[in-house]
């Protein structure tokens, strides 16, 4: 668990780095053999691209660093519940284990809209590990929203 709020804080450095940015506050780290291999915040808005989440960055540059698209013995962080274009990508990947903080009540794919991750029709499942330092990601998302919203 020690090692899992660590590599959370990390991710939540990556989310506040892309709320600096005028990004949708969102970060993730891939860890391979437990060193981190890839970071990222949101940038959809930077690259033009709606694909540009923090976790679809992460597996692009982690499968180019590995020369594989199949991410084996590594964990994703993430800052808030996946959406589903993200979930169906760590489904793709092979990715074994999904940490993350906050829900995604309006989005969220893992569990709180739909249960992409979990579905027994689907040839790979992810563990999961919700709620790591949820009131602090909570917070960097509440706090984007709210100062735009002045």
């Amino acid at each position: 668990m020690e090692t899992d709020l660590q590599f959370m804080q990390e991710a939540l450095a990556e989310a506040r780095a892309s709320a600096f940015a005028g990004e949708v506050p969102i970060g993730a780290i891939l860890v391979h053999d437990g060193k981190i291999l890839a970071r990222s915040g949101n940038r959809t808005i930077r690259d033009n691209d709606p694909t540009a989440h923090a976790e679809i960055i992460v597996l692009r540059e982690a499968a180019r660093l590995l020369s594989n698209y199949r991410l084996a013995n590594t964990a994703l962080y993430v800052t808030i519940e996946p959406c589903s274009m993200c979930a169906g990508a760590i489904i793709q990947a092979r990715v074994p284990r999904l940490i993350y903080g906050a829900d995604d009540p309006k989005g969220g794919a893992v569990h709180s809209c739909f249960e992409i991750l979990s579905n027994p029709r689907l040839n790979h499942q992810v563990a999961v590990s919700s709620g790591v330092l949820a009131p602090e990601a909570a917070a960097v998302l509440q706090s984007f929203f709210a100062a735009r919203r002045q």
